[in-house]
């Protein structure tokens, strides 16, 4: 693993990487450091969780890892009608005064991620579902109105 961050991002499909437009996610130049916080990198998956978005000829589809977390816990708005905003929350288990922990890897807290969406989408048709602990939203895209064309005759 390289300890240099990455600022465009890694493609695991092999093609090249580029920089998101439509992204809000703030760039931790940090992220990939290691920490001496309780708040470690492993802890801190879901807080960071990862979403693909790919666009198909007929919508944006987005699929984010979310392991362990239940529909319940997630929460999919549409903000100001132009951004995607995924987020949730999981909740440290309780303890119990005869367990004794010997380690604690598995990721507790808040996340948000946001993404601001073309023009050309369908708002009120979005649509999301959850399944082993993937979520997909997808967004259907508007037809593309093809211009008028007219054709002026030229005289002379």
């Amino acid at each position: 693993m390289s300890m240099i961050p990455s600022f465009f991002g890694n493609n695991r499909r092999g093609g090249s990487s580029f920089f998101d437009p439509f992204s809000l996610d703030v760039w931790d130049p940090f992220k990939d450091f290691p920490s001496s916080s309780s708040f470690s990198r492993e802890n801190s998956a879901i807080v960071n969780a990862r979403v693909d978005w790919r666009e198909t000829p007929d919508a944006h589809v987005f699929k984010a890892d979310l392991p362990g977390m239940k529909k319940e816990e997630v929460k999919v708005e549409i903000e100001d009608d132009s951004v995607l905003k995924i987020s949730g929350e999981r909740h440290v288990e309780k303890e119990d005064k005869n367990d004794t922990w010997h380690r604690v890897e598995r990721s507790s807290g808040q996340f948000t991620r946001k993404f601001r969406l073309p023009e050309n989408v369908k708002m009120d048709q979005v649509k999301a579902a959850m399944e082993n602990g993937v979520l997909t939203v997808t967004v259907p895209k508007a037809e593309m109105k093809k211009p008028d064309v007219k054709s002026i005759q030229i005289s002379g």
